[in-house]
C-alpha cells in the first residue's frame, strides 16, 4: 500500500516537496474536508493567508475544545485527560496558555540563547571530531543531526544524556503513526512515568537547569502534573524538530550545489539560508488541530462550529500567492514570513534555540568536510512521522 493511500493528505510528501495533490488542492480549492485517523473528518487549510488566519486567531480556532484519540485508542476519563494535558502549552488557549507561556518565555529569549552559543559550538565540534575519528562513511542522522540537539536540550532541561537512547526510542514510537495505537500509547505512558521521575528528582534537589529553575521560582504556580507536561513537551520538541532540520537540510544543500556554494563563499548568508530551509522543508506537517468555536469562512468555504481544522504548513509555505517561484530553494530570500514555526500565540517557543543550533551546525559541518557527499544507499525519508525528516542518511567525504 502506498503512502498516499494510507497517509492523511496534509502529511503526504514527495521527497522535499508537498504531495502534488496537496499543492493542487491549495491552488484550486484552498480548503478540503478529508478523513483522519481520529474517525472524524478534518478541514485541511492549505493557503498561506488562510493558515495565518487560523493560527493567528485562538478565539475562533481553539486548541482546547476537544481531545481526539486515534480510532482504537484507549478511552480516558475527564480526570485522566486533565492530568495528561496539564502543562502542555499546545492543549490550551489564552488565558491559561498565556500563564504557562509567560513562565517559560524568559528561558528562550535571544539573549539567553546567546549565553548558550559557546556550548553549542563545543557540542558541534565534539561531534565533528567523532565523525572524523570514525572515518567515512557515516550515518549523518545518528552521528550528527540527532545527537547535537538532543544533548543541547538535555543540558538545558536537566535530563541525563545517558537516558537519550530510551527517550529517543519512545519519542520515535509516539510520533510514528504507522505503529499500532497500543504501542504508541504504551510509549506515551512510559515517557510520562520517566518525566515524572525527573520532576520528582528536581523537586527534591533543584539544579541549575531549567527544571530546577521552574521548581525554585515557580514551584507554587505550577502543579507537579504541569511540570511533567512542560518538561515532556520541551524534551520532545527540543530534539525531534531541529535534528530533522539538520539531516534534511544537509541533504537539500547537497542536492542544490549552487546554493551550498553560495553559503560556502559567504558564511554570513547562514541566517537567511536557515530561514529558507525552514520554509522550503517545513518539517512539521500541521502542528496541532484546531476546533472552530463558531462558523467560519476560509477561501470561500464555510466551516461550521465544532469542526476539526488542520493547517498544511508545507503547502502554505510553498503558496505562490505568498512567495514567487515557491518551489525553488533560494537561500538569498531570507525570512519572508514563513509559517514553519507556526504563527500567533502558539508560535514555536524554542524557535530562537532551533535557529541558533542550525546557524552553528550547518557551516561547521561543511567547513570541516568540504567534500561531503551522499554515499551508500539512498536516504530514507520518514513518511509516517508527525515530524518529517530522514531515518538514515549515509555521507562520505
Amino acid at each position: 500500500m502506498s503512502d498516499s493511500v494510507t497517509l492523511p493528505l496534509h502529511m503526504r510528501r514527495n521527497a522535499f516537496d508537498p504531495d502534488p495533490e496537496l499543492s493542487a488542492m491549495r491552488d484550486e480549492e484552498g480548503v478540503r474536508r478529508v478523513p483522519t485517523m481520529f474517525g472524524v473528518d478534518a478541514w485541511v487549510v492549505s493557503r498561506h493567508a488562510d493558515v495565518r488566519e487560523v493560527l493567528g486567531d485562538a478565539t475562533r480556532f481553539s486548541n482546547a475544545q476537544r481531545v481526539f484519540s486515534p480510532v482504537g485508542g484507549p478511552e480516558y476519563t475527564e480526570e485522566q485527560l486533565a492530568t495528561m494535558r496539564a502543562g502542555n502549552l499546545l492543549a490550551f488557549d489564552p488565558p491559561e496558555h498565556t500563564r504557562l507561556r509567560r513562565i517559560l518565555t524568559p528561558e528562550f529569549t535571544m539573549r539567553r540563547m546567546r549565553r548558550l552559543e559557546p556550548r553549542i559550538h563545543e557540542i558541534v565540534q565534539e561531534h565533528l571530531d567523532a565523525m572524523e575519528r570514525t572515518g567515512s562513511p557515516v550515518d549523518l542522522v545518528s552521528a550528527f543531526a540527532l545527537p547535537i540537539p538532543s544533548l543541547v536540550i538535555c543540558e538545558l532541561l536537566g535530563v541525563p544524556y545517558a537516558d537519550r537512547d530510551d527517550f529517543q526510542r519512545r519519542t520515535g514510537k509516539l510520533l510514528n503513526i504507522s505503529l499500532p495505537i497500543e504501542e504508541r500509547t504504551a510509549a506515551s505512558m512510559e515517557q510520562r512515568a520517566y518525566m515524572s521521575e525527573l520532576v520528582a528528582r528536581a523537586q527534591a534537589e533543584p539544579g541549575d537547569d531549567m527544571l530546577g529553575m521552574l521548581v525554585r521560582e515557580h514551584g507554587d504556580d505550577l502543579s507537579t502534573d504541569e511540570l511533567v507536561g512542560i518538561a515532556g513537551l520541551l524534551l520532545l520538541a527540543g530534539h525531534e524538530t531541529t535534528s530533522n532540520m539538520l539531516g534534511l537540510g544537509t541533504l537539500a544543500l547537497l542536492r542544490h550545489p549552487d546554493q551550498l556554494d553560495l553559503l560556502r563563499k559567504d558564511p554570513e548568508r547562514i541566517g537567511p539560508a536557515v530561514e529558507e530551509l525552514l520554509r522550503w522543508l517545513s518539517i512539521v506537517h500541521s502542528g496541532t488541530g484546531k476546533i472552530t468555536t463558531t462558523e467560519v469562512e476560509l477561501s470561500g468555504t464555510r466551516i461550521p462550529a465544532g469542526e476539526l481544522v488542520m493547517c498544511a504548513l508545507p503547502a502554505a509555505n510553498r503558496d505562490p500567492a505568498f512567495i514567487s517561484d515557491p518551489d525553488r530553494l533560494d537561500i538569498a530570500r531570507g525570512d519572508l514570513g514563513h509559517v514553519a514555526f507556526g504563527h500567533g500565540v502558539h508560535h514555536c517557543l524554542g524557535a530562537p534555540l532551533a535557529r541558533m543550533e542550525m546557524r552553528v551546525a550547518f557551516p561547521a559541518l561543511f567547513e570541516r568536510f568540504p567534500g561531503l557527499r551522499e554515499a551508500g544507499t539512498a536516504p530514507e525519508f520518514r513518511s509516517f512521522n508527525v515530524v518529517y525528516g530522514l531515518a538514515s542518511f549515509e555521507v562520505a567525504w
